[in-house]
């Protein structure tokens, strides 16, 4: 693969990951939010195909083609899954930052990301590594929404979007993640999900709903 080619690839899917990422804080409706979650891991996909293309690396196809169908349609189908057998209310009505905080936070987080990694990129400057602020954004992100968001499905994608980030961070970093590795990691995100699922059904069989904070009062 041409060079500047690759370079224009890569950029895009980082820019896919990224984008996909503060999305995400900006929708509400829980179902776009899934939506927009597969689009990431359809970046993803883009982004390990590209080290592929650019390696000549059988393995690194295989391991694309893996992670488009485990992460842009088995985990998001799962999670929508979830969200009908659920019953869970369509919006996320009550978070703890509202919209503007939130893209202000991620503005912040992004700057945050650069910051920290730029001793990292300096070891190794290329264009790949240049892109790990990028992975650490979308971690620091999916953290974000993890700890303000009050249903569980949306805290749920936090996670994963968590899960996405460390592992651009980890293609960014080494474009010869192995096979196995990548399986063993894909396997233990989709038991994640799956236990999650199970949960989520259980807490609106049992107490009704999934906003954490509700089920904390009836706690006390």
């Amino acid at each position: 693969m041409d060079e500047s080619l690759y370079v224009q690839l890569l950029d895009l899917a980082c820019g896919g990951l990224l984008l996909t990422s503060v999305l995400v804080l900006w929708r509400r409706e829980l179902a776009m939010i899934i939506r927009v979650f597969a689009l990431q891991g359809l970046a993803l996909a883009v982004l390990v195909g590209v080290f592929a293309a650019h390696e000549n690396s059988v393995e690194l196809w295989v391991v694309a083609v893996g992670v488009l169908v485990l992460r842009a349609g088995v985990l998001p189908y799962l999670v929508r899954r979830a969200l009908a057998s659920a019953g869970e209310a369509r919006r996320e009505t009550r978070p703890l930052v509202n919209v503007a905080a939130s893209l202000l936070a991620a503005a912040v987080l992004t700057l945050l990301a650069y910051a920290v990694s730029q001793p990292l990129v300096q070891l190794a400057p290329s264009a790949a590594t240049q892109a790990i602020p990028v992975g650490l954004t979308v971690v620091l992100i999916g953290f974000f929404v993890l700890v303000t968001r009050r249903r569980a499905l949306s805290q749920l994608v936090g996670f994963l979007l968590m899960d996405n980030g460390i592992t651009a961070v980890g293609f960014l970093t080494t474009a010869e993640v192995g096979l196995v590795v990548e399986l063993g990691v894909s396997l233990d995100v989709l038991l994640a999900v799956l236990v999650l699922q199970v949960l989520t059904a259980r807490m609106r069989e049992t107490f009704g709903d999934t906003d954490l904070d509700e089920l904390r009062e009836l706690r006390d």
